[in-house]
């Protein structure tokens, strides 16, 4: 074999900076841990913790059982916990009902929302809900109140036919997940059609979207392919994707490893941007870099300009087992 075709191709990574878990998808999973700790095994899972598989079968093997309801809990013998996507307000009475000790694993962000939309409920307000249909978080957040009170909007097209009889006290709530760019529009239009509309007092959308989404943003131009490592059902990772897509890299992808990932697609590429969601943990990453290391010559690329330092703390009878 000539030395020519020995050489291996040289890579420049352009690595996305923040990447990967969030303040509440960090909590959320450090929930499930301690309840193990303190309860053993087994300890109840409503929904996935989190949208991805790669977390949810570790914590599976240390003994946490995912249901999709709770009529699923043989007995309340042992806890369930609450995913960060949050729940309707008749899932903790339900567990009360059934004697079952519960921990709500819900995002604090997400909870600032259904504050929101409590608030805007008890001054009589119809309320609009920007999202996406059938996305826990969107289920936990249209039952926080009456059904009849809640609109539900995914996109430009809804937000220009929505009807609302009285726009006088209207008030709009967003997904914490969303595209920043197409929610910006879709607010554009509703407060057109209905001057009065009430807004949040501070955005819905939560810090680490925006900074994944701006950290994408920053290297999409340059590259001329992006791997997204998420997970298909997880709307940040979708929206990280369709952010590459419209800043400049049409050849985007979502994965959910480098296990996933065909190698043959990038073997022209020089330049390669390389993100994750909020709920992918560092070490699908690290695999990632390491597999791309094995393969080309790699030069890492990465901007550190976007600080994060926010941190959710677990509530305080969950910490003794630490």
């Amino acid at each position: 074999m000539s030395e020519k075709s020995q050489r291996k191709n040289c890579v420049n990574l352009y690595l996305a900076n923040p990447r990967g878990f969030c303040a509440g998808v960090d909590r959320a999973i450090k929930m499930v841990e301690e309840s193990l700790k303190i309860h053993g095994k087994p300890v109840y899972v409503r929904h996935e913790i989190v949208h991805n598989q790669y977390v949810v079968k570790k914590l599976r093997e240390q003994g946490a059982i995912f249901i999709d309801e709770l009529n699923e809990i043989p007995d309340n013998k042992h806890p369930v916990i609450f995913s960060a996507h949050g729940v309707p307000k008749s899932v903790p009475e339900e567990a009360k009902l059934k004697n079952i000790t519960y921990f709500d694993a819900t995002c604090p962000l997400v909870s600032k929302i259904h504050r929101e939309v409590e608030f805007f409920a008890k001054k009589n307000f119809e309320i609009i809900l920007i999202g996406h249909r059938n996305h826990p978080e969107v289920i936990g957040t249209m039952g926080q109140t009456n059904a009849v009170r809640m609109h539900l909007i995914e996109n430009i097209s809804d937000a220009k036919k929505i009807n609302i009889k009285n726009s006088k006290s209207l008030a709009y709530v967003t997904q914490t997940t969303l595209s920043i760019d197409d929610t910006a529009e879709i607010i554009k239009i509703l407060k057109r059609r209905f001057p009065q509309i009430v807004e949040p007092k501070k955005e819905d959308i939560c810090y680490a979207t925006t900074n994944r989404q701006k950290a994408v943003k920053k290297i999409a131009e340059k590259c001329d392919s992006m791997v997204i490592i998420g997970a298909s059902n997880s709307s940040n990772s979708l929206r990280l994707v369709e952010v590459a897509k419209n800043n400049g890299c049409p050849k985007s992808i979502l994965i959910q490893s480098n296990e996933d990932f065909n190698w043959e697609e990038v073997r022209n590429n020089e330049n390669i941007g390389l993100s994750a969601s909020a709920s992918a943990p560092e070490e699908l990453v690290s695999n990632f870099i390491d597999e791309c290391k094995r393969r080309f010559e790699v030069k890492i690329i990465e901007d550190t300009s976007i600080k994060e330092n926010v941190k959710f703390n677990i509530p305080n009878h969950l910490k003794k087992a630490s």
